[in-house]
């Protein structure tokens, strides 16, 4: 990485830090350790998960807004930071048996988690210039995959070597993955700093909320970003559906009996590890194609995934189906991000980005809804899968429409 600047690299290396918790926290080792908590009641899970996405996606543009003010941003982005690690942190030492106490934590890791990522975000234009996005937001995704490895990868060991069964090493893997988060963050609290802002005014709150309503009642005048973000819901619903489903579905056209945890571990590093240069490879190819040719072409894998995900029949072709998702996991995710940081007006892109993590956060429950509604009527999971494409396709029809040249931002985003 020698031809980044520092501010990219530390930028960058906030990806490396906080992807542990999402591997960790979210995925893996939370939902085991509350099962053990609450036997029987695991998936209850999945609510408490909604009510913080549900917080986050209400605050984020209010926040977004106020944190457009000079020397603002960074303030708010410490303040989700510190909460989400002093709260994962916080997990190992619930006692047993309060599992209310233990959820009550994980929302706040959560909350501050995807707080954070709002201005760490919104970051990418004060980091990089317009030409350099699209490589650097890639690597951020790119990087990330392949650290939370790490982290990951001890936590497991830990939790091996103690017993799968014991308390301990559970809660020794929250603590490691609270201080990988924490330690990766340092260069970016040093280093990067606001460089786009508004100048502070009397009133300021009461201020952002009349900017966040003329944004929000104006938002068709913003042409390129409401197209886009039409269709980033649309796309990013399939994409963040077959991530949570993949397993789960596997498990129904399968069997349960062939799967376990070290089974389900093996998806989860397939994916991961492939991610990680096929990020890169996307961040390259975007250079020269463009950020919008190329995310079709993620969109257009993922059309091929739901075709070959409706003839899997063993283990080994979930592996391949794990793999064909890291393919262009990180890659759609990465670009999108780049490619909106680049059409937004770069004064207000706290306000700007507290609307795509909106749409973000509400695109994850049509698509879980669309899968679970054609299982009831036709009777088969493997009918579901198959229900994902038109998100996809409306997705890609609806992006053909937005320009090519991304490096220009567009003459309506002004705020």
């Amino acid at each position: 990485m020698k031809n980044y600047t520092k501010k990219e690299i530390s930028w960058i290396l906030y990806d490396c830090g906080n992807s542990a918790y999402s591997m960790a926290i979210t995925t893996a080792l939370l939902p085991i350790y509350f099962g053990m908590f609450r036997t029987g009641n695991s998936m209850d899970l999945g609510y408490f998960n909604s009510i913080a996405s549900i917080l986050v996606a209400v605050l984020s543009p209010i926040l977004g807004t106020i944190a457009d003010y000079k020397d603002t941003k960074k303030r708010f982005f410490i303040f989700f930071f510190l909460l989400g690690i002093i709260f994962t942190g916080a997990l190992a030492v619930v006692p047993y048996g309060m599992w209310k106490l233990l959820i009550v934590f994980y929302i706040l890791t959560a909350v501050g988690f995807a707080g954070a990522n709002i201005f760490y975000d919104a970051f990418l234009v004060d980091t990089t210039t317009d030409e350099k996005m699209d490589k650097v937001s890639a690597n951020g995704f790119a990087f990330g995959y392949i650290a939370s490895v790490i982290p990951f990868g001890i936590s497991l060991a830990v939790v091996y070597f103690i017993g799968m069964d014991e308390y301990l090493g559970y809660q020794l893997g929250f603590v490691i993955t609270a201080l990988w988060w924490g330690l990766f963050t340092i260069p970016m609290i040093k280093t990067v700093e606001q460089t786009y802002y508004i100048e502070p005014e009397p009133n300021p709150v009461k201020k952002s909320f009349k900017r966040l309503f003329k944004t929000f009642k104006n938002i068709r005048k913003h042409k390129t970003v409401f197209i886009f973000l039409i269709a980033y819901f649309l796309y990013i619903d399939g994409v963040d559906t077959i991530i949570k489903m993949a397993v789960p579905y596997s498990q129904s056209v399968i069997g349960g009996d062939s799967f376990d945890m070290f089974v389900l571990l093996g998806i989860l590093l397939i994916v991961q590890i492939i991610a990680f240069p096929f990020a890169i490879l996307y961040g390259t190819l975007a250079k020269r194609f463009t950020a919008k040719k190329m995310i079709m072409v993620a969109i257009i894998t993922y059309l091929v995934v739901c075709v070959y995900a409706y003839t899997i029949n063993s283990i080994n072709q979930v592996f391949v189906l794990g793999a064909l998702i890291g393919s262009a996991q990180g890659g759609i995710q990465a670009l999108s991000r780049s490619y909106y940081a680049k059409i937004i007006p770069k004064v207000n892109s706290n306000e700007f980005f507290g609307f795509y993590n909106i749409f973000g956060k509400f695109a994850a429950i049509l698509g879980p809804f669309i899968m679970a509604f054609t299982t009831d009527i036709t009777g088969s999971a493997r009918n579901s899968i198959l229900a994902l494409m038109p998100l996809f396709l409306i997705g890609l029809i609806i992006l053909i429409k937005l320009p090519d040249d991304t490096s220009v931002v567009d003459k309506h985003a002004v705020s």
